[in-house]
């Protein structure tokens, strides 16, 4: 029981090749499958324990895309067995309610997991909210507690995006250490945490932005360009942007020309790349995916049954 929250992948994702392509695509629904699988497993041990895991979910208004992504969310919680409780406060929620919900959340015993769906109405403080949540129940990763433990190397509980992007990189065997990775977002949710992680394993980190200069000279340098700005619009990743055989992570996904995409040039991009994540069916299935294992390792934790 002590090992349910560390698996690590048993079964690697085989490329079939191609005359097209020379690079390989990333397949994050096969690798998020994969994670699935063993927090189903790591589900039915804990109820063999008595734990039911529970997520709680809180949706503040009537925003259609989130309600999207909470409705998949309570979906892939349902496929491994874990419980949800999906709150939905109107949108004049004030502040004080929605830490009055938060608190009762926190003390509910049943409830392992607390995910706030962002963005917040402008009228409730996201710091303040998202800072609320007791850090052992915070499955995404953004309480300054767990914030803190991950820039030292000691998080748990770890944020989603970040998290399934290294879990890519763990599926296909790309060895991180020594590494020159350029990373195009500095968000909370992603860039930073990111930034971490990457470090963690060794990596060379550059992190870029709507400030940097040279963007371009800096990702025909890197080893690994991981790309989250979604605006195609205001920037594309080209194959003139990347050096020969380097890996791609797209994690943007916004509408273009009526089709959803990320920030890279998929079909030519992938002809100069060693690897690459579609838009969609790459870094976004894996969010979820790790959503379900903080959820489990959350769980595991509130019974003093694994680290």
């Amino acid at each position: 029981m002590t090992h349910i929250l560390r698996f690590r992948p048993r079964i690697k994702y085989q490329h079939q090749d191609t005359s097209i392509l020379t690079g390989k695509k990333i397949d994050g629904l096969e690798v998020a499958k994969s994670v699935k699988e063993r927090v189903k497993k790591a589900v039915d041990e804990l109820k063999k324990q008595g734990v039911e895991p529970c997520l709680a979910t809180i949706l503040v208004g009537d925003n259609q895309a989130s309600a999207t992504y909470v409705k998949n969310k309570h979906k892939a919680c349902a496929e491994v067995g874990i419980l949800t409780k999906d709150h939905k406060p109107s949108a004049s929620i004030s502040q004080d309610e929605m830490n009055d919900l938060i608190d009762s959340l926190n003390n509910d015993r049943a409830v392992h997991g607390i995910l706030v769906q962002l963005p917040l109405p402008e009228h409730l403080d996201e710091f303040t909210t998202t800072s609320r949540i007791f850090p052992i129940k915070d499955v995404d990763g953004l309480t300054p507690h767990n914030v803190g433990l991950l820039s030292m190397g000691k998080a748990v509980l770890k944020a989603c995006t970040p998290s399934g992007i290294m879990e890519m990189f763990d599926y296909y065997d790309i060895d991180l250490s020594g590494k020159n990775v350029v990373i195009i977002n500095r968000s909370n949710l992603i860039g930073k945490p990111l930034y971490h992680m990457l470090l963690e394993k060794n990596a060379t980190v550059i992190t870029c932005h709507s400030k940097t200069k040279n963007l371009k000279e800096i990702c025909q340098s890197a080893d690994i360009v991981i790309s989250a700005v979604g605006d195609r619009s205001k920037f594309v990743l080209t194959p003139e942007m990347i050096k020969k055989d380097a890996i791609v992570i797209d994690v943007a996904i916004s509408h273009h020309d009526g089709k959803l995409v990320g920030d890279a040039d998929y079909e030519k991009i992938i002809e100069k790349a060693s690897y690459v994540t579609p838009v969609p069916g790459g870094v976004g299935p894996m969010t979820v995916a790790m959503l379900l294992k903080n959820t489990i390792t959350a769980a595991s934790l509130s019974k003093g049954l694994g680290h």
